[in-house]
This record gives C-alpha cells, structure tokens and sequence, in this order.
C-alpha cells in the first residue's frame, strides 16, 4: 500500500486547505449575519470595535458570556426572554465573538470591563444589573468593584470569582503561549472539525442536555479563528491571578448579589466559588440548582430570570 502514500498526502493537504477556505468563510459569513440582526451592531469604543446586542426598554441589564463563548449564549433564549420589562445589553468580551482584543497583558476582568462600563455609558446607560457567566462572573465582579456607580447590582451563573487549587491543563498553557499562539491555535482552529466543537459543547452542559438548536446558535466557527483561541486562553490562563487579588475586596461591596450554581458543575466548583462568596458579601443570595451543571441559566431559566427580577427590584430599578 505504499503506493498510495504520496496521494493521501495530496488528499491531505487539499483537505487542509479547503477547511481553512471554510472556517474563513464561515468566520466571515457569521459576521455579515449579526450584523443583519437589527438588535446587533459594532461600535467603537476608545478606539477599540465592540459587539454588542441590544433590545428591549426600561433599566438595563447587561450580560457577559464566559470562557470561548460568544454574546449568542444569551441571545439563544435568556436576552429575549428579557426585553419585555428591561433594556437587555449583551457583549462579546474583548477578544471573543466579534469584540476586538485588548493585547496580551491587557485583557483581565478589570481591563474588560473597563472597556465595556465605557461602552455601557455611550449606551447611555447609567447604572445597570451586571449578569456574568463563569468567566463573564469574573468581569461582573470586576465591573462592581471598579465602576460602582454604574454597577446596581450582580447576578452570577456560575461564576468564576475565588481562588482554586490545581493547574488548568497543556492545553491552555500552550495555545496561551506566545509559541503556541503562532504554531498550535492556527492547527486548532482550521482542522478542527463541527462534531469535535460540538462534542466540546456537550461536556459544557452535562449532566444537562443541549437545548435543541443550541449549537446552531451559537455558531462554533466564532470560537474556532486563531485571534479569539489565543484571547480566550491568555484570558483563562491569566484568571487565577486576578481572581486571588481581587477576593479580598469582595466583602467591601454594598450592592445586591445573586449566585445561581448548579451542584454538578465541575468547571466552576459551586464549593470552590459561590459558597465562599456567599458568605463574604454582606446580604448576598445564593440559589443552588441540584443536579445541573456548568449551564445554569439554560437549565433552569427561570431561577435566573428571578435572580435578575429581585436584584433590579433590590436596586431600586424597578
């Protein structure tokens, strides 16, 4: 069979090529698409292109996805299910989604929302509920301690805001590599195929299953370009160090605080992360959902749903 080795090796490359012809298309393809959603547009702020999504009227409530996501996890059913009673603003983080990044050594928690309370303002937005998912909670965090005036309250969904034990894995450690970042990410993101980022999304929500049409939604091709692989694991591998220097002020907060958390998450630890802070942020509610996973807000909408109600109720939004 050696004979046909040379052939494989042409069919190989060609095959190559071509996913790399599909996910830049595809990249390309989705971005023309949001930009057709009337609720969904590009803006600058302080030099930098945002993504943002908006819909909706009375007090604002803002969303910020986790790790590798996009603002389509929220658009998927939790934004419009909100827009009857709230402004609903949702952003791709820097760097993810369609969000230009902040750069390498830039890009943490308070840098983002840095960048996104600015963008907030052009919004006119003058104070809002900050929701975070996993990472997003990280930015939320960030958001209230940093820029209180605009911050009415949090809700967390599983969100990633302590100190933990344990490395995060090779994975992280070489696509956030400056090495990795020209040599591994661009090999991820154009020879991975749809069934291996949909596998991906499935061991995100288990034990829960994915919403019918989720992955569809969520456009997988958006987290598979080299710029948002390399932005989201700079990101992660960055996190822990943020998160340790900023545990110590969460007791100084002074606004109301919801933690959604599914007991069998094992992303974000609901032991790990919302117990401890429950217990350190004067008057905050934390809301375990037994059996649920790292997707929270998916498996039991409503309980995030009201977390939003009574925090904007809290703050005096409503």
């Amino acid at each position: 069979m050696r004979f046909i080795r040379p052939r494989i090796l042409i069919y190989r490359r060609s095959a190559r090529n071509g996913l790399l012809l599909l996910f830049f298309l595809a990249a390309t393809a989705c971005g023309r698409a949001e930009m057709s959603d009337p609720h969904s547009r590009i803006i600058e702020v302080a030099g930098r292109s945002v993504h943002v999504w908006q819909a909706g009227s009375g007090p604002a409530v803002i969303l910020l996805h986790g790790a590798g996501g996009n603002l389509r996890d929220f658009t998927f059913q939790l934004a419009p299910d909100l827009t009857d009673r709230y402004t609903v603003i949702a952003f791709d983080r820097p760097g993810l989604g369609l969000s230009e990044g902040l750069g390498r050594g830039h890009d943490s928690p308070a840098e983002q929302a840095a960048l996104l309370s600015v963008a907030a303002g052009q919004l006119g937005v003058g104070q809002a509920v900050i929701v975070g998912h996993s990472y997003g909670g990280a930015v939320a965090m960030a958001w209230a301690l940093n820029h209180p005036d605009q911050a009415a309250g949090i809700v967390l969904l599983a969100g990633a805001t302590q100190p933990w034990e344990g490395g995060l894995g090779a994975y992280y450690r070489i696509t956030g590599s400056a090495l990795g970042g020209v040599t591994a990410v661009p090999l991820i993101a154009n020879l991975t195929p749809r069934r291996a980022a949909m596998n991906v999304i499935e061991r995100i929500f288990a034990p829960d299953p994915v919403p019918d049409g989720y992955g569809s939604h969520i456009r997988p091709e958006l987290t598979l370009q080299s710029s948002v692989l390399r932005a989201n694991a700079r990101q992660v591998n960055d996190l822990l160090e943020h998160v340790t220097a900023m545990a110590p002020r969460y007791e100084t907060l002074d606004i109301p605080l919801e933690m959604i958390h599914g007991s069998a998450d094992d992303t974000v630890p609901l032991n790990v992360h919302s117990i401890p802070l429950a217990a350190q942020v004067p008057g905050a509610n934390l809301t375990v959902l037994e059996g649920v996973g790292h997707m929270p807000h998916h498996a039991d909408p409503m309980a995030t749903l009201d977390a939003i109600d009574r925090v904007a109720t809290r703050a005096g939004l409503r």
